[in-house]
């Protein structure tokens, strides 16, 4: 497997190849994040959030994935709704962001890392 400026290479063989866009990784990992019980939102700047208001949702904001060899490293930034416990609600983000990137594409989710970037108190429990 490779990495270039099209994508991540996920097989080649007589068939042809595959390719997945990092950009498709990333919205994976933010769809499969929003699911979780507690995440109101994906953290991400002031331009996102505008367009989000609009009704349009950008998943990929708030996450940055790196891939090195077959083994795929993401970073994620989530808004919680108030009165949820930050170590569960993160623990259930990892194990379904792992899930759905290694399903979904046959990588390994080697590492989901989590910032808590806000805390709404307009949501809560």
């Amino acid at each position: 497997m490779a990495e270039n400026r099209n994508g991540i290479k996920l097989k080649a063989d007589a068939m042809g190849e595959v390719q997945v866009a990092d950009e498709v990784i990333a919205i994976i990992a933010g769809l499969a994040a929003t699911e979780v019980e507690g995440v109101t939102s994906m953290y991400g700047n002031i331009t996102n959030d505008l367009v989000s208001r609009l009704g349009i949702k950008n998943l990929s904001k708030g996450v940055r994935i790196s891939v090195e060899e077959e083994k795929v490293s993401v970073d994620l930034a989530l808004n919680l709704a108030y009165g949820y416990t930050i170590p569960e609600v993160s623990k259930n983000v990892q194990e379904k962001v792992k899930a759905a990137i290694e399903n979904m594409t046959g990588l390994e989710a080697s590492s989901v890392n989590i910032r808590i970037a806000e805390v709404d108190m307009k949501q809560s429990v």
